[in-house]
């Protein structure tokens, strides 16, 4: 197996285990915050599921116009706009939602090559300088699945001490 195809085959597998572990979850657990300051596990899904279609458009964008800026802060409207409105959303909506995005990632990843993804651009935050679209999938797609994956584990963990459930 490609090393290209070992990265889409990391998103999928991410994003399955992600859904695994929220489909069983109550409407209460899914909407508990841990902390004021804190997302709750639907607030967390709904960034899933804008930030993969985000970062591959980013790419693809880089791909067609080489020496584009790419990326975004942590105020990014869409960002910010996805999260607000996860009191809207229905669990079954935004799983199906996640779900879909595996589909992206396969249209945009299976037609980029070794060479698209070694393109180097420089981004808009400041924090990231000039990095190849590798860079892009491996932490702004994979790692930070990996981490929104933890931080739904820890909720799940949190809830579950706070409310005495063994």
């Amino acid at each position: 197996m490609s090393e290209f195809q070992k990265t889409i085959d990391d998103i999928q597998r991410l994003t399955d285990r992600i859904i695994e572990l929220v489909q069983p979850m109550s409407e209460e657990e899914l909407r508990w915050k841990p902390a004021d300051d804190a997302w709750s596990v639907m607030e967390i899904l709904c960034h899933v599921e804008e930030i993969i279609p985000y970062w591959l458009q980013e790419i693809q964008t880089i791909v067609q116009s080489p020496g584009s800026e790419w990326g975004r802060n942590h105020l990014h409207e869409g960002r910010l706009a996805a999260v607000a409105k996860a009191n809207q959303r229905t669990a079954t909506d935004i799983q199906e939602g996640i779900i879909g995005t595996k589909l992206v990632v396969e249209s945009i990843l299976g037609n980029l090559t070794t060479e698209d993804l070694a393109v180097e651009a420089p981004s808009r935050n400041p924090r990231w300088g000039t990095k190849p679209m590798s860079f892009v999938v491996n932490h702004l797609v994979v790692e930070h699945l990996q981490s929104h994956l933890g931080q739904i584990q820890r909720n799940m963990e949190q809830y579950t001490s706070a409310n005495h459930i063994r």
